[in-house]
């Protein structure tokens, strides 16, 4: 059984890992895949992949977030793995260190500076790390005796670590850095170090430079320690460390501190080697030591080595003309079969799609459905078969593509894996003339009401959580959804007291409450929220529906909760005899503009914002 669920989804760790997931659920249980992937090493879509399969096999439950059923804690019994003994230090989490109270300010300041900071670039393998693990990475070098004191070199800075450096000094009252260097190509990750430093305490020299190239001849044999969170490929590692090594005054047991996320063991075999072609040794190793933002497809954590310089050390690295970055890297197709009709589709460079989330939210264009199983990489000569691999199965009851996803290439999109949908942007009826285009011939509808099997299955899914109607006593939560719609919609410009939208909405609900529902959980909690309205066109006549807002809090089923609450919005307009359904997304609103199209939703018209200079009064 091991080995038919580890050959299903192409595990590179075999049997092994399906046995480290099986072990992680028996010690964790209930457990968000998210929980087992920081557990267990693999990237979230491995984990994901790995679970439909053990539910397959009715080994884990389908509720979320997910425990063992009967017959799998029978199993991992057999296999002698019914231990749930957890030796980790429930202090440190396993990090070995713990943020002192009197930092407790550093990490509140750095978060403020994170949110005015430059945003992660998505395309050269940036994410990042969390205020915490900034404190932590500043602790890490007083730890190991490289701070106070002495002069660092950080090899690539959009984590901010020099502002950490700067910013923990400061709240102790004295620069615990003589001299903190910054090298890294983006402009503006070195303009917003130099403008926030500058008021700090401790100066931060900051140097433009592709680190293709070997660093500028200044920079040579000058600093006591360097820090690298380098781009998640081994070509990336070795670069990167060789341009610290470079920075490095001569000599044996000088420190680098090294970042990096969890691979394969194949791979992780390719970085030690680059550690060991540079001589360099391991002197301590923490794993999910360090955490961040927005990494979702690795569970949003990485390890944390501290090398040391030997008297073999040196960089051989010249100018590097190579794939850096995971994008870099991914040059082949690889075929997805969807396991509803066994569809054969391919996705990476050239395809239709780019990538598996694409597809996922696009759906199988056999069936409509998925989920989508990883299979071979395929040759580029080899010419597109859309043909199942197996008699085509029945449909699947409504699955959410969300829910399932299939594995793909570490850090290769710029939204997490299973991401819940955003909230949808506040409506107002759209101008009465682009509600009836002219069409030579009707229109197809693009949604049909699921089927009461299908219905049932959605319902579970979001269980515990239930929907009703919204009535007055959910006016502070509705006003906190629309407060939250409105910053993602207009950021800066957004009205987003919540006060002033729950009475918007309360106002409208004195009209009428139909087509206002809430998500809540058994106690009462409302965890969601969707307003569809029925709108008249005051020239035709004709009626339509006003899809408004869909919004839905953090939540291990979060998708499957904004899907039974959409469904019930467009129930409630068929249940009307609306046949037709209008929507605004804001056009950076991803995640709602892949809601919209997966519900069969057509882009129909393009809002067009021109901004003009004030008129001079005199």
């Amino acid at each position: 059984m091991l080995t038919e669920v580890a050959d299903a989804v192409r595990l590179q760790e075999g049997p092994p890992g399906v046995r480290s997931v099986l072990r992680a659920l028996r010690r964790l249980a209930p457990a968000s895949t998210k929980d087992i992937s920081r557990a267990t090493g693999l990237p979230v879509p491995i984990v994901a992949a790995l679970g439909n399969e053990l539910r397959r096999r009715d080994l884990l439950t389908k509720e979320r977030p997910s425990r063992l059923t009967p017959a799998g804690l029978d199993l991992v019994a057999e296999l002698g793995m019914d231990l749930t003994l957890d030796a980790t230090c429930g202090t440190c989490e396993g990090r070995e260190l713990v943020i002192p109270p009197v930092l407790d300010e550093a990490v509140r300041r750095l978060r403020a500076l994170m949110e005015s900071g430059p945003a992660a670039d998505m395309a050269i393998d940036q994410s990042h790390c969390t205020p915490e693990t900034k404190v932590r990475r500043v602790l890490a070098l007083l730890a190991a005796g490289a701070l106070p004191g002495g002069s660092l070199l950080l090899i690539g800075d959009d984590d901010l670590v020099s502002l950490a450096v700067a910013v923990v000094g400061d709240v102790l009252g004295a620069p615990i850095v003589e001299r903190v260097t910054v090298v890294d190509i983006s402009p503006e990750i070195l303009a917003y170090i130099r403008k926030v430093s500058a008021g700090l305490g401790t100066p931060v020299e900051t140097v433009e430079h592709d680190l293709r190239r070997p660093l500028p001849a200044e920079l040579h044999d000058g600093f006591d320690v360097a820090m690298t969170d380098p781009p998640y490929t081994p070509e990336g590692a070795g670069l990167f460390l060789s341009r610290a090594v470079e920075g490095l005054r001569p000599g044996p047991a000088h420190s680098i501190f090294f970042s990096f996320g969890g691979k394969s063991p194949d791979e992780m075999l390719e970085v030690q080697r680059e550690i060991m072609a540079l001589g360099l040794v391991t002197n301590g190793y923490i794993r999910n030591f360090n955490e961040y933002e927005g990494s979702g497809i690795l569970g949003g954590v990485g390890f944390f080595q501290h090398l040391l310089t030997t008297t073999s050390t040196a960089s051989r690295q010249s100018a590097y003309e190579g794939p850096l970055y995971t994008g870099d890297k991914r040059t082949r197709q690889r075929e997805y079969e969807c396991v509803a009709c066994g569809a054969r589709l391919r996705v990476g460079p050239g395809a239709r799609w780019t990538s598996v989330a694409a597809l996922r939210a696009d759906g199988c264009p056999r069936c409509g459905q998925g989920p989508f199983r990883p299979g071979r990489l395929v040759p580029a000569d080899e010419p597109e078969s859309t043909a199942p691999t197996a008699p085509a199965a029945p449909p699947a009851p409504a699955p959410s593509s969300a829910r399932t996803p299939a594995p793909a290439p570490p850090q290769a999109q710029a939204q997490p894996q299973a991401q819940a949908p955003a909230p949808a942007q506040p409506q107002t009826p759209p101008p009465t003339p682009a509600l009836t285009p002219a069409a030579p011939h009707p229109q197809q509808p693009g949604w049909h009401r699921p089927a009461p099997a299908s219905r049932a299955a959605l319902e579970e899914r979001a269980r515990p959580c239930l929907t009703r109607q919204a009535d007055e006593g959910d006016l502070p939560a509705i006003g906190e959804f629309e407060a939250e719609i409105a910053r993602i919609s207009f950021g800066e410009d957004a009205v987003d007291d919540p006060a002033r939208h729950a009475s918007r909405v309360g106002r409208s609900m004195e009209k009428s409450r139909e087509g206002m529902i809430v998500a809540h959980r058994p106690g009462g909690e409302v965890v969601g929220w969707c307003w569809v309205s029925i709108n008249q066109n005051q020239m035709t006549g004709d009626r339509y529906a006003n899809f408004r807002s869909l919004a839905v809090a953090p939540l291990d089923n979060r998708a499957d909760v904004a899907e039974l609450l959409l469904t019930e919005g467009l129930e409630f307009c068929l249940a009307n005899g609306i046949t037709e359904v209008v929507g605004r997304v804001h056009v950076g609103n991803v995640p709602m503009r892949t809601v919209y199209r997966k519900f069969g939703f057509d882009p129909a018209t393009l809002t067009m914002k021109l901004r003009l200079p004030e008129e001079d009064p005199r």
